[in-house]
């Protein structure tokens, strides 16, 4: 069964790392976007930002917070962490070609850029794929979901 494919995971403490670390790392950014913490401008301001600031289409904007605040929580619980980390790969993939490639490489650490550079944006790409490969890893949801279906 295709769902036994996507929960399957094994008790691998480079896969939990990797899953901990990409859920944690995210959770603040989708937290700023879902709920206004962290300085964010919480839902509503977020959708006005991206639909009527970068032009971006209802769907797409209502994706991205969707992704980073569900998808944090869910990858760090470890369910449904293959897909997730899917979504996450293309989310951040059109993250870099639709913002941060005409900026180079490297992040705008002493504000003397333009904008942001692509390099986080690779560095959560590696981590997805990374869970995409490997599943959860240990302590994962998926797994005791995994054994139930079998």
């Amino acid at each position: 069964m295709m769902i036994n494919k996507i929960l399957n995971t094994e008790s691998n403490w480079g896969a939990l790392i990797a899953r901990l670390t990409l859920g944690i790392i995210l959770f603040p950014h989708g937290a700023q976007k879902m709920l206004g913490w962290f300085g964010g401008y919480g839902y509503l301001g977020t959708m006005d930002a991206f639909t009527n600031q970068m032009d971006l289409p209802w769907i797409v904007a209502f994706a991205v917070i969707m992704i980073e605040f569900f998808g944090s929580i869910f990858l760090i619980l470890g369910f449904a962490s293959r897909l997730w980390s899917l979504a996450i790969t293309g989310l951040f993939t059109g993250i870099i070609f639709t913002t941060h490639l005409e900026h180079g490489f490297f992040m705008n650490w002493f504000g003397n850029q333009a904008g942001e550079g692509y390099e986080y944006a690779l560095l959560v790409i590696g981590l997805s794929v990374s869970v995409l490969l490997s599943g959860g890893g240990k302590y994962a949801v998926d797994s005791q979901l995994s054994k139930q279906l079998k």
